[in-house]
């Protein structure tokens, strides 16, 4: 690729020719090549790493090194115009991550498969998609069989895909580039036909069964949690991200948790069942409690190194989240007991041996020392808050074709390419956002809370929003929309942002959708420029990118809260995700794009407010060279 002849400057404007707003030129050139093994790191540094580096003769406090650790990773891993952030020069096919976990001699108890076009009323049916954000059905019991439609619904393995001489699986749960570096572990009580007594389990997607990783006490659950509850932990294996994204993939990682939890949620919401994330705990007891602690021992190099490192292959405790029966609320979890508890599980006998995922590999160093300084220690002083149900605003509930929940969440696909021509309604539009802000409608709240459904599965009040460039709504006039999710935070956002932008609610926006039109006119080169100069941001009906409330949230509640952010924005693409498929199009979230200049283009400075996820939704263009196969053959099964 040849190298650049311009760069972008802010002094340049690019002219959006309804309102005349002025805002940046980007130039239409790709950047230099750089995603090589030795490259430097971006040039990009932030004022606040500047003022907090070592003095000399002074060393900063453990906190203040970990926010350093922090800045310093995200801004060493933006893409810019000039550089993209450091990654392995070509894709080394032979080591390829195996994307499926497995351990090895560990008892495989199977689980329940159900047809994914289900229209016959049942026990085993699925409500309707757009039902469960006004309303959750009664709960289920905890059986094989509801256990096996969560996975089922959420992780397991959706199609296989085939061309060629290429073949390969897509699952229910997205990931970027489908490499799937998130693990499941189901920690239940005893449940008929799976175990008679309480277990730690892990989730075999390929299989669509459960790996018996150990027993635990009889007391554990009906001391610490309601009836008919269970827990769901999460992990990831960086090293498969890594494989092809280099040292960005730890933000990638982080989006796939976040996509995750969503489709944990949904699918427990066609259950009847409310998602919680247990945040008091550390990652030493996530640790222990999903039997991570064999991995022990791995050294963090200095610097990117490549060769045999198997214990590379280890998994990063994300979070664990709480199931249980919808309407429960006045309980609470005594998290200095629990952690004593899980404690004492290092007593346990772990079944089964982790699979070799890889021969060789390359150690990114940052993605690690990064990883061990956001690690979330122990927090006595937090409360387990279990809001009530909020039901999402409803603005075009026709938009939505009749599926079930188990059709929509199964039958997503991640779009390649979209059509250029596909355009949806504005009243469908605002329907989106409508279920894409947290705190739902009628509370007669501002936006901020996390209440609405699969939001509410967090710990913390609402930090993302999202900055839209509309391309092709009827009704809608073209150009710059602004989602603000945290109400708390418009003036702010106001301040930070471009001194021409209007920040007018566009006409017959619902009265509880906080969306704003910043500037009018055609985005589509823009939007495209700024995600890699990709067509695919461009030629749908609207794509976004969402924008964090960063260095405050960091600062003010946690460096730990730096993969959550990516959480969160992975909780909202699962929305847009199945948003798009219930209407009838589809949608793509897209991770490379050029950090800087979506700030630039918002009039963002310093580190207050950060872009970390793009997302683009339209019609799409299928490719009829791709063969589409049953994800789990079999008489019946997926047909």
């Amino acid at each position: 690729m040849p190298p650049m002849t311009a760069r972008f400057s802010s002094s340049q404007s690019f002219i959006l020719p309804s309102t005349g707003k002025l805002l940046p030129n980007l130039t239409a050139n790709k950047p230099a090549h750089t995603m090589s093994f030795s490259s430097s790191s971006s040039s990009s540094t932030s004022p606040s790493i500047a003022n907090s580096k070592e003095i000399k003769n002074k060393t900063p406090d453990p906190d203040t090194q970990k926010l350093n650790q922090v800045l310093r990773y995200h801004n060493q891993t933006k893409h810019s115009f000039t550089n993209y952030a450091r990654g392995p020069r070509g894709l080394d096919w032979a080591n390829q991550p195996n994307p499926f976990r497995r351990y090895i001699s560990a008892p495989l108890l199977s689980l329940l498969h159900f047809p994914t076009d289900n229209q016959d009323p049942g026990v085993d049916s699925a409500p309707l998609y757009h039902s469960v954000f006004n309303s959750l059905p009664s709960p289920k019991s905890i059986s094989k069989s509801s256990i096996s439609q969560l996975f089922y619904n959420s992780l397991a393995l959706s199609a296989w895909k085939t061309t060629g001489f290429s073949t390969w699986s897509l699952r229910v749960n997205p990931s970027s580039g489908n490499l799937h570096p998130t693990e499941a572990y189901l920690i239940a009580p005893p449940i008929e036909s799976i175990s008679d007594s309480a277990f730690v389990s892990h989730y075999a997607p390929k299989e669509h069964s459960l790996e018996l990783r150990a027993t635990i006490p009889s007391n554990f659950f009906p001391k610490y949690f309601p009836r008919n509850s269970f827990l769901i932990g999460i992990s990831s294996i960086f090293w498969r991200e890594a494989w092809k994204y280099g040292e960005r993939a730890f933000r990638y990682c982080n989006h796939d948790v976040g996509h995750a939890i969503a489709a944990i949620s949904m699918a427990a919401a066609g259950l009847g069942w409310d998602v919680k994330l247990l945040d008091g705990l550390g990652s030493k007891e996530l640790e222990r409690l999903m039997g991570l602690e064999m991995y022990q021992g791995f050294q963090i190099p200095d610097n990117p190194i490549k060769g045999k490192m198997p214990e590379i292959e280890f998994e990063h405790p994300d979070c664990l989240l709480l199931v249980f029966p919808n309407g429960v609320k006045d309980f609470d979890v005594n998290y200095k007991e629990l952690s004593s508890a899980i404690m004492e599980f290092r007593n346990l006998e772990w079944k089964g041996k982790p699979n070799s995922l890889s021969k060789e590999h390359i150690c990114w160093d940052i993605i690690y020392k990064t990883a061990e300084a956001v690690k979330k220690p122990f927090t006595l002083g937090d409360d387990l808050s279990i809001y009530p149900f909020q039901s999402s605003g409803v603005c075009s509930e026709g938009s939505y074709k009749s599926f079930t929940v188990r059709e929509i969440v199964r039958k997503r696909r991640s779009a390649v390419d979209m059509d250029g021509v596909t355009e949806i309604d504005r009243d469908t539009f605002y329907q989106i956002l409508l279920h894409c802000v947290p705190s739902g409608s009628g509370s007669g709240e501002r936006q901020k809370r996390l209440l609405a459904l699969p939001f509410r599965a967090l710990s913390w009040d609402a930090e993302v929003h999202a900055a839209l460039f509309v391309h092709r709504v009827t009704r809608l006039s073209k150009g710059l929309y602004f989602l603000v999710r945290n109400e708390d935070h418009l003036n702010d956002l106001k301040k930070a942002t471009r001194a021409g932008f209007t920040w007018e609610k566009p006409e017959g926006c619902p009265d509880d959708l906080p969306l704003y039109e910043l500037a009018g006119g055609d985005c589509q080169q823009i939007s495209k420029q700024l995600s890699c100069h990709q067509d695919i941001a461009s030629d749908g009906c609207f794509s976004l990118g969402m924008v964090a409330h960063f260095e405050p949230t960091l600062r003010n509640k946690g460096v730990w809260m730096y993969p959550r952010l990516f959480w969160e924005t992975g909780v909202l693409g699962q929305v847009l995700y199945l948003e798009a498929h219930a209407i009838g199009i589809s949608a793509t979230g897209i991770g490379c794009f050029f950090d800087d200049p979506v700030h630039e283009i918002l009039g963002l400075r310093g580190s207050n407010y950060q872009s970390l996820y793009h997302f683009t939704v339209g019609g799409p263009v299928l490719d009829k060279r791709i063969m589409s196969l049953p994800a789990y053959p079999g008489p019946g099964i997926d047909a």
